[in-house]
């Protein structure tokens, strides 16, 4: 029985989103091309052009990916824990956790604010992971576990700590220990909002 053209469609996208991961995190974007990408899915550069405009356009795509991977990492860490402020602790873990994985770091924290934009890179980052924040931070208020407080300035800083220490380990030459030390560092500093 044959595909029908939407399968062959999300085969074709699938294809392209997984192979373009695979290749901006080993080579970066800038050492990519799209004739490369095409030819490594197996698809051809007009199949490739159907689904995306432009290199841009495509990495933007896997960025979001690589961006909602990380957002259910930090979820099922959260959801894992023993009690709410567990939880927001082990987010907070697996969220600079994977600013240590290779493929993370180089799409998420090293090319994606500069290829689609600071503006754009936080909207993403906004769909995943800080809207997490969010809901720990407004689940614990309403606990009673913290203070309450305006949530968003609180999200946005904790967040910008958090997204300015990521980038710090992306580029450290011993990222587990530094991630060790960043733990060690945040952990106070989230336990005064108590």
């Amino acid at each position: 029985m044959g595909r029908t053209k939407q399968q062959q469609r999300e085969e074709t996208m699938e294809a392209l989103t997984t192979t373009a991961r695979r290749l901006f995190a080993e080579h970066g974007y800038g050492n990519v091309g799209l004739e490369t990408i095409a030819q490594t899915a197996g698809v051809s550069k007009g199949a490739l052009y159907h689904h995306f405009s432009s290199k841009a356009e495509l990495f933007r795509h896997v960025l979001g990916v690589v961006q909602h991977d990380v957002g259910e990492k930090i979820a099922r860490a959260a959801d894992a824990a023993p009690d709410s402020w567990s939880g927001l602790l082990a987010g907070c873990r697996a969220f600079l956790a994977a600013a240590t994985d290779p493929e993370t770091q180089q799409i998420m924290l090293l090319d994606g604010p500069s290829v689609v934009g600071w503006q754009d890179w936080r909207e993403l980052d906004e769909e995943s992971s800080a809207r997490h924040l969010a809901e720990a931070l407004t689940g614990l208020m309403a606990e009673g576990v913290l203070a309450k407080r305006p949530v968003e300035p609180l999200v946005r800083l904790l967040s910008g700590a958090m997204n300015e220490a990521a980038v710090w380990l992306a580029h450290s030459p011993d990222s587990q220990a530094d991630l060790a030390t960043t733990m060690d560092t945040l952990t106070p500093m989230i336990e005064a909002l108590r």
